[in-house]
């Protein structure tokens, strides 16, 4: 075996896949000159972000709350503040596509409130990522079959494998929705994104024992 010729290869694989995940962020602000009055409207406006929230049911995953920031603003020259400022964002992750577009707009609706996304991706343990690995393992046999036949010979055994990388980039489609202070519309609008595919690659480098090539 260890005499036997030996044939190196690299075995890839590229997929587009439907996204499993959708996420996006929504963040509230205040702003007063005083500093009670920004901080009990930055929390009615969290408090108000958190019931739509909790209305969308199953449709959410997961959400998580980020940075809380409350800061002065002063002016250019000394230290005497002006007014305050205060943001909380909330980052959501959701798995039903179609009840996406109505709540990024039912919270964009919301009076100094902003949102951002989505940005589509896939689970960590998605299938596609096995089924990627697979098709380049088989994209590297067929590869060292190939060479092996075009020398007359047969692949016997597999040397080596590694993986060279699997992965998959999270994709963006960027909107970013906001309102102030002031009335509403009468009618709500309506809004469909459409789910932009992931891509999912893999590739493994392998080596094969052949049998003794017929040359000439």
């Amino acid at each position: 075996m260890a005499d036997a010729p030996v044939v190196a290869v690299r075995g890839e694989a590229y997929r587009e896949v439907a996204p499993e995940l959708a996420e996006f962020t929504v963040t509230a602000t205040a702003r007063d000159r005083d500093r009670e009055t920004t901080l009990t409207r930055l929390a009615e406006r969290a408090a108000a972000v958190r019931v739509l929230l909790d209305s969308s049911g199953p449709a959410i995953e997961r959400r998580e709350t980020g940075q809380l920031r409350v800061w002065p603003e002063t002016k250019r020259s000394g230290e005497r503040v002006v007014a305050y400022h205060g943001s909380v964002g909330t980052s959501v992750t959701v798995t039903d596509f179609t009840a996406l577009g109505e709540l990024m707009l039912r919270l964009a609706d919301q009076d100094q409130v902003e949102v951002a996304g989505p940005w589509w991706s896939l689970r960590p343990d998605s299938p596609a990522y096995r089924e990627a690995r697979h098709a380049a393992i088989a994209d590297a046999l067929a590869r060292a079959r190939e060479y092996a036949e075009a020398l007359g010979a047969r692949v016997t055994a597999l040397l080596e494998l590694s993986d060279t990388g699997t992965g998959a980039q999270p994709m963006m489609a960027r909107a970013v929705f906001g309102k102030g202070a002031g009335g509403r519309a009468d009618v709500a609008p309506e809004l469909e994104l459409d789910p932009r595919p992931q891509s999912v690659q893999a590739a493994v480098e392998a080596r094969f024992t052949i049998s003794e090539p017929v040359l000439g």
